[in-house]
């Protein structure tokens, strides 16, 4: 029952902004890509995907009620409608903000037999830290993901974009010295790369 209450809380949905309170936040550029993401649908309902991935890069990585929002308004959708789009999907961050860099683990089949626990348990003791949490200097998120689709790289781990494997602890510690020293949020690079990708090169900004 505590484990049920536990994940309750984790879970947890983002909570919409009161009436009229909604601050916009996006910056030129992604009113830019988002004005020009939406000619590329035939509604704006369509763009609501890539309209999260917007608002995840420009809120920190973490879709927050308020981005949330702030797609709803943008694309005039309600924000019923957007937060079940982004709650559906679990590369959208929503339950809880994140660190700097997010470490996803894979713990499928062949990761498993590979080894994936022992990493898992190496990272948890490095960083002092479980699945679903964040170092308190708020670099590292740490979380168990199902298959990466890599299994010939098993134990496989992703940051960002990048795929790490097959890892050994050695590995794993040569990999968190690098990510402290990284001054770019691997998260909201994640975020960025994709909106690239909708993108037509007339499209782009920079």
């Amino acid at each position: 029952m505590s484990q049920l209450i536990q994940l309750g809380g984790i879970n947890e949905r983002p909570k919409a902004p009161k009436g009229d309170t909604l601050k916009l936040h996006f910056s030129d550029e992604a009113i830019h890509e988002l004005n020009a993401l939406m000619t590329h649908y035939p509604d704006k309902k369509s763009c609501i995907l890539p309209g999260l991935w917007i608002a995840q890069r420009e809120y920190g990585g973490f879709l927050s009620g308020e981005a949330i929002a702030e797609v709803a308004h943008r694309l005039e959708r309600s924000y019923a409608e957007v937060e079940g789009v982004a709650t559906f999907y679990s590369m959208y961050n929503t339950a809880h903000a994140v660190g700097k860099h997010m470490i996803e683990v894979c713990t499928c089949l062949s990761c498993h037999m590979c080894g994936a626990y022992r990493i898992a348990d190496h990272l948890k003791e490095k960083l002092g830290i479980g699945f679903g949490e964040t170092t308190p200097d708020g670099l590292f998120t740490l979380h168990e993901v199902e298959c990466l689709n890599a299994c010939d790289r098993a134990p496989l781990l992703q940051i960002g974009s990048d795929y790490h494997g097959p890892v050994d602890a050695a590995y794993v510690d040569r990999l968190i010295d690098e990510l402290r020293t990284k001054e770019t949020s691997s998260v909201t690079q994640l975020a960025d790369d994709i909106v690239k990708v909708h993108l037509r090169d007339v499209e782009k900004i920079r």
